[in-house]
C-alpha cells in the first residue's frame, strides 16, 4: 500500500507520458479520453483499508470496498487456482443483470494481512464510482407497481442464488441497488457462513419466510393500494416452501398495477447487406424502412431479428423461414390468449414460446438432415424476438384492461437486445457464445475467455441440431418507464458500438425531434462504416407509459411474402433434392419457385396447426379449468 498521489494510466500504447493527474478527463499527452474503471472489493479485509490508499501499486480506494483501477488497460491478476467462493458469481453469470462478475484479484503483498480478495466489475456504481440507492432508500419514493417489480425480481433471483448457496445476498439490505426499474446486488454472501452449522447440529438453510421478514418493513411504507395485498403475500410466503407459488400472487399484483398506466408503442425496423455482403443473411420484422408494413395484427407488439449462418446459400433461408414462422406462431397464441377471462401464467407463456422455437428448429434442422447438410454447412438462425403480450386483466376497482404492460423475450445465439432510457442502457441478453459458456461452467473469467481464438464461436442456433439440444433463453419484463428496445444483430452490437453511440441516436428520440425511422437508419450507416463485413439488422420499439408518442401507420393492404428476394440457390434448399455441387447446381425455373413457394406456404400451414395444437395441450396440461371453458366457447 502506498499514500503516493494517484495518477491514472493513458489506454493508448502509443502514448509517450501516459501517467495523469487523477480527475482528469483526456490525457495530457495525447488527448485520448481516459478511462476510469471501478470495481468492488471483496474479502476478509477489504472493509478495512483505509479511503485514499494504493494498493498493491495499482488500485486506488475511493470508498469502503470501491476501488480504481489505475492501469484500466492492462489485464487484472488472475491466479492458476481461486477458491469456491468464486463459483457462485461464475455459474450465476446469465443472471448478470442483477449479479455482478469477477473482474480480477488483487496480488498479495507483504504490507497487507493474508487474505484473498478479488474484485467485481458489473457492479451497481455509477460513472462516478458512487453507488447507486440502496432499495430501502429508494423504496418511499418508487410507484406501487415499481415497487412490486423489485419485489418481483427478487423473488425470481431466489430459486438460482438458493441452488448456489447465497441466497443469503437478498437478505442483506445494503447489499441490494437498485438502477431505476432493476435491482442490482454488490456482491454474494454464502449462505454457510451466514448460517454456520453449530457443534452437533446441521446448517440452517433459508426459506422464503426469512425473505418476508425482511420484506415486512418495506411492506409497512407500501403505496396504500399495494400493503393489503402485500400482507397477504407475506402470509403466504410463511406458510408456503414453493416460490412458484407465491411468485403467482404477486405476478397477479403486478399485472394490475402495471395495467392501470397508458401504454403507447411505436415501432421501426430495418436490414442491410452491409457494403462488402453480396447477400442479406438477416431478416428481421418488422422492415419498416422504405417498405410498406403488412397489416397482419402482430404490429406494433411484435419485433424480430435473426442472423442467419450457413453461408448464402442457407443463412439466408433458415434466417427468413424463422421469422415468417415465428409470426404465425404468435399470431395463433395472441388469438389463444385474447380468449382467456383469466391472465396466462407467465412460467406457461414461456414454455408455449420455447415450443414455438423448437417447432422452427426442427423445420430447419429437417431440411439440413433431408438435403445431407452437415457440420458448418448446415444451416441455422440466431433469434432475438420481443413480445409485448396483451392480456385482459382486471385491476382492484374492476375495471379490466387488456394490457399488463408484459414484454417477452427470447434468445438463441448472438443477436441482442438492450432497454434505453435517457439515462441508462442495459443489455438484456447474454450471448450464448464460447466465452459465455467457459463462465457458465466456471472455467474462466469473461475477459480471459474473450482472448480464445474460438470465443465468439456460437454455442446454439436455431435449426443446427436437433431440439432436444436446444436451450432458449425467455425473459419476462414488464414495461413501467418510458424507453426505447433494441433489437439487433452482431453487425451493430460487434465492438460495443451500442454502448458507445446509444444516447446519440435516442436522447433526439426521446425528445421528439427525431423519428424513430431516421435513428435506425442512422445506426445501419453507423454499423456499415465500424462493422462493414457483416449484414445489419435493426429494430427499435419505443414504449412509452407518461406521454403521448405518435401512432404506428397501418396500411389498409398487405403484401403476402413470396420469398422473391432469395437467391436461386437459397430457393432450392426449402425443396427435397439433395445438394448439388456448385458446378452441377441447376437454375431453378419459375415453376420450380412456385412449387417451393407452395411448399413453403403448406409447412408454415402445418406449423400454425402444429403451434396451436401444442398451445391447446400446455393449456389443458398447466390451466385444466381454463381448457374446458375455451372448449365449451368451441365446441358447445
Amino acid at each position: 500500500m502506498s499514500p503516493s498521489k494517484p495518477q491514472i494510466c493513458c489506454s493508448n500504447p502509443q502514448c509517450r507520458a501516459p501517467l495523469n493527474p487523477l480527475g482528469s478527463v483526456v490525457c495530457e499527452a495525447c488527448q485520448t479520453p481516459l478511462m476510469y474503471r471501478y470495481v468492488w472489493a471483496v474479502g476478509t479485509i477489504a472493509k478495512q483499508i483505509p479511503v485514499e490508499t494504493q494498493v498493491a501499486g495499482r488500485y486506488y480506494v475511493t470508498a469502503p470496498q470501491i476501488w480504481l483501477d489505475m492501469q484500466p488497460s492492462l489485464p487484472p491478476e488472475v491466479p492458476v487456482d481461486w477458491s469456491d467462493t468464486v463459483l457462485p458469481y461464475l455459474h450465476l453469470y446469465p443472471q448478470r443483470l442483477h449479479v455482478p462478475e469477477i473482474y480480477g484479484f488483487c496480488p498479495a503483498s507483504d504490507d497487507r494481512p493474508v487474505g484473498e480478495i478479488f474484485l467485481l466489475e458489473n457492479v451497481p456504481l455509477d460513472e462516478s464510482g458512487l453507488l447507486y440507492p440502496a432499495i430501502v432508500q429508494a423504496w418511499s419514493e418508487a410507484s406501487a407497481v415499481r415497487q412490486v417489480y423489485w419485489l418481483w425480481q427478487i423473488l425470481q433471483l431466489w430459486t438460482p442464488l438458493w441452488e448456489q448457496g447465497v441466497a443469503s445476498s437478498l437478505l442483506a439490505v445494503s447489499n441490494l441497488r437498485v438502477e431505476g426499474w432493476r435491482v442490482r446486488l454488490c456482491q454474494l454472501f454464502e449462505d454457510a457462513e451466514v448460517l454456520p452449522a453449530t457443534e452437533g447440529e446441521t446448517a440452517m438453510e433459508l426459506s422464503l419466510a426469512d425473505l418476508a421478514n425482511l420484506w415486512s418493513s418495506w411492506v409497512a411504507e407500501a403505496k396504500p393500494e399495494i400493503q393489503r395485498p402485500l400482507q397477504t403475500i407475506l402470509h403466504q410466503m410463511h406458510t408456503d416452501t414453493d416460490p412458484a407459488i407465491v411468485a403467482a400472487q404477486l405476478n397477479q399484483l403486478l399485472l394490475e398495477q402495471a395495467a392501470q398506466l397508458p401504454l403507447r408503442l411505436q415501432i421501426a425496423g430495418g436490414s442491410d447487406t452491409g457494403p462488402e455482403r453480396s447477400h442479406n443473411e438477416d431478416t428481421c420484422y418488422p422492415v419498416t424502412l422504405g417498405e410498406t408494413v403488412p397489416a397482419d395484427g402482430l404490429m406494433p407488439r411484435l419485433a424480430i431479428v435473426c442472423d442467419g449462418i450457413g453461408g448464402h446459400e442457407g443463412g439466408e433461408v433458415a434466417s427468413q423461414l424463422a421469422v415468417h414462422s415465428l409470426k404465425l406462431q404468435v399470431q395463433a397464441l395472441m388469438a389463444e390468449v385474447a380468449q382467456q377471462s383469466e391472465p396466462v401464467p407467465p412460467s406457461l407463456l414461456m414454455q408455449q414460446l420455447e415450443a414455438s422455437v423448437r417447432v422452427i428448429n426442427n423445420l430447419i434442422a429437417s431440411h439440413n438432415d433431408t438435403q445431407g447438410r452437415e457440420d458448418r454447412r448446415r444451416m441455422g438462425t440466431t433469434l432475438v424476438m420481443a413480445l409485448q403480450l396483451p392480456q385482459r386483466v382486471r385491476t382492484e376497482d374492476g375495471t379490466i384492461s387488456d394490457s399488463g404492460h408484459e414484454l417477452y423475450l427470447v434468445h438463441v445465439g448472438d443477436s441482442r437486445a438492450y432497454w434505453i432510457t435517457p439515462r441508462y442502457c442495459h443489455q438484456l441478453t447474454v450471448d450464448d457464445d464460447v466465452a459465455a459458456r467457459e463462465v457458465r461452467l466456471g472455467r474462466s473469467l469473461y475477459w480471459e475467455s474473450l482472448q480464445r481464438p474460438d470465443a465468439g464461436a456460437l454455442t446454439q442456433a436455431i435449426g443446427t441440431r436437433d431440439a432436444d439440444f436446444l436451450h432458449p433463453s425467455i425473459q419476462r419484463f414488464i414495461l413501467e418507464e418510458d424507453g426505447i428496445l433494441l433489437l439487433c444483430s452482431d453487425g451493430l452490437s460487434d465492438h460495443g458500438l451500442v454502448e458507445q453511440t446509444w444516447s446519440s441516436y435516442t436522447d433526439d428520440v426521446f425528445r421528439g425531434k427525431r423519428s424513430l425511422e431516421s435513428a435506425v437508419q442512422a445506426w445501419i450507416d453507423l454499423a456499415n462504416q465500424k462493422n462493414g463485413y457483416d449484414n445489419t439488422s435493426i429494430v427499435l420499439l419505443h414504449c412509452s407509459v407518461s406521454s403521448t408518442v405518435p401512432e404506428v401507420f397501418l396500411p389498409s393492404t398487405s403484401t403476402p411474402y413470396t420469398g422473391a428476394d432469395w437467391s436461386p440457390a437459397s430457393q432450392a434448399l426449402v425443396s427435397e433434392e439433395p445438394v448439388l455441387s456448385n458446378s452441377a447446381q441447376p437454375t431453378v425455373a419459375g415453376g420450380d419457385r412456385r412449387s417451393n413457394r407452395w411448399r413453403i406456404l403448406v409447412g408454415l400451414l402445418l406449423l400454425v396447426l402444429l403451434g396451436t395444437g401444442l398451445s391447446a395441450a400446455a393449456l389443458y396440461q398447466f390451466a385444466p379449468a381454463e381448457f374446458q371453458r375455451l372448449r365449451e366457447r368451441i365446441l358447445p
